[in-house]
């Protein structure tokens, strides 16, 4: 598909109508879902419906906005009125929530065209999709091998052309470290920039919306629909949302001398040679655009894993404690008492990865080792923290790999936990202190498999990322190649 600009000028000047783009979505949706398994609901009806209201303004003179007819997935995880959000679990197989999320209402309300609700890891908890208790999502450049996660869906989705845009969360690397592996773009904004209203919790001081798409341009007109303050969320920040589309420029020099920031402990042990070449090559490049460029070192980093693996359980234990099969979601059919239903529900209605989280959580909340663990990983992420405001006081921008390997195949890490965790080495301090950040394509393997970039911001400057990540893509041909099942 083309781009958002690209068709939002086809739908004014009728060369085709919302209800085609709909129906090229969808019937491409059928074509590769078989392999791809990016979707676990898809929503036809509402998707055309959305699509005539659209043309319907058109044939009448009325302005519409650019993302007015797009086709556009949604994570599992938002809530969507009258239908079916599972968040990749059984608890919530027949869960159909009352309430619309603050994210797709602002898209309704832009006249995005919602074609379905995308696959992930269960309850967000995973990097590869696999966890998901409904089906295992291919990478569309390789269907032997996963696409990241635990936005997989919605990654893949984007990368098959089965949709223009797509929502994802981010609580470790979940939008960035997806969009590595499949090839898009996809961007984590500063905690707060986005309403997590309707979003299901994970864990919620980490826990971010944001959008993917084939192009830094398509990313930041999603995210300035779906940006800004929202009363029904008490971490949104009331802040003036800036133009991000006009903050993109073709090279660095509207901003003076731009000053980039190698982060040292994202270079060593664990990261494959041909990742560390491609990104070595893409800073090269920046430098050649007229970039600054030094290493800067964040200390604290390493300690990124163990910290986000104390504080994101913890958080789920809490915030998973009310999947008890009372109010809503699975209830086991035959309980003996009360407390057998918690417990068969539990057990069957959560799987693996799910269970090992909430027990961790749990473990380290409870007498004698809140303070050991809970409280002493707080304190690290303050001095994460710390680490990247000095680094900020140096550069502009930081740089690493997003995902330390490119994709792997289905299968090869699922009973290796840790490993899997390793996989979101780069990603994970991000969210613990709250930043911007982007993955952008930036080479490919032997195999043919995408490489990311990711660009780290200052807190609420994803205008300067998003131009900065702009520019690179410019510069270099990466985001035009396709996957084979997307030619």
């Amino acid at each position: 598909m083309a781009s958002i600009r690209e068709l939002h000028h086809q739908l004014i000047q009728k060369e085709r109508t919302a209800v085609e783009l709909a129906e090229a979505a969808l019937a491409r949706m059928d074509a590769l879902e078989p392999q791809i398994k990016s979707f676990l609901t898809v929503t036809a009806d509402q998707a055309l419906a959305q699509a005539r209201r659209v043309d319907a303004q058109i044939a009448a003179g009325e302005p519409i906005g650019l993302l007015a007819g797009i086709p556009i997935g949604i994570k599992d995880n938002m809530c969507t009125q009258g239908i079916r959000t599972t968040c990749g679990s059984r608890i919530l197989e027949t869960f159909v929530p009352p309430y619309e999320s603050t994210v797709t209402q602002r898209l309704q309300q832009a006249g995005a065209v919602m074609v379905g609700k995308t696959n992930m890891d269960e309850f967000a908890m995973g990097s590869s999709t696999e966890t998901s208790a409904y089906q295992v999502t291919a990478n569309p450049w390789d269907v032997e091998r996963v696409p990241g996660g635990s936005s997989g869906g919605s990654a893949a989705a984007v990368a098959a052309g089965e949709c223009v845009v797509s929502l994802g969360s981010d609580t470790g690397g979940s939008i960035r470290q997806p969009a590595s592996l499949c090839g898009v773009v996809g961007m984590k904004p500063t905690y707060g920039l986005v309403s997590r209203y309707g979003l299901v919790a994970f864990a919620s001081s980490l826990d971010q919306i944001g959008p993917f798409g084939r192009s830094v341009e398509d990313v930041a007109l999603v995210l300035q629909a779906i940006a800004g303050h929202d009363p029904h969320d008490a971490t949104s920040l009331d802040v003036e949302i800036p133009d991000y589309a006009a903050a993109l420029k073709p090279d660095f020099k509207p901003r003076g001398k731009l000053r980039i920031g190698i982060i040292k402990e994202t270079f060593g042990e664990g990261l494959d040679a041909t990742v560390e070449a491609a990104v070595t090559q893409a800073v090269e490049q920046m430098q050649a655009m007229g970039a600054e460029v030094q290493v800067v070192s964040c200390p604290q980093f390493r300690y990124g894993l163990p910290t986000y693996y104390i504080i994101a359980p913890s958080e789920a234990s809490a915030n998973l404690a009310r999947y008890d099969g009372v109010k809503f979601g699975y209830r086991h059919d035959d309980p003996e008492n009360l407390l057998d239903m918690y417990v068969k529900t539990r057990s069957e209605g959560f799987g693996a990865e799910v269970k090992r989280r909430i027990m961790i959580g749990t473990y380290v909340l409870s007498a004698g080792y809140y303070d050991a663990y809970y409280l002493k990983a707080q304190k690290v992420r303050t001095l994460i923290k710390q680490d990247f405001e000095r680094a900020f006081q140096q550069v502009d921008v930081l740089v690493s790999p997003t995902s330390p390997t490119t994709a792997f195949r289905a299968g090869e890490k699922t009973d290796d936990p840790l490993g899997m965790y390793l996989l979101d080495l780069m990603t994970i301090p991000v969210n613990l202190a709250g930043l911007p950040a982007i993955s952008l394509p930036c080479g490919f393997d032997a195999q043919g498999l995408p490489i990311g970039l990711q660009l780290i911001g200052n807190v609420l400057r994803e205008d300067l990322l998003l131009s900065v990540a702009h520019a690179y893509e410019q510069a270099t041909e990466w985001h035009k190649r396709k996957p084979p099942l997307a030619v």
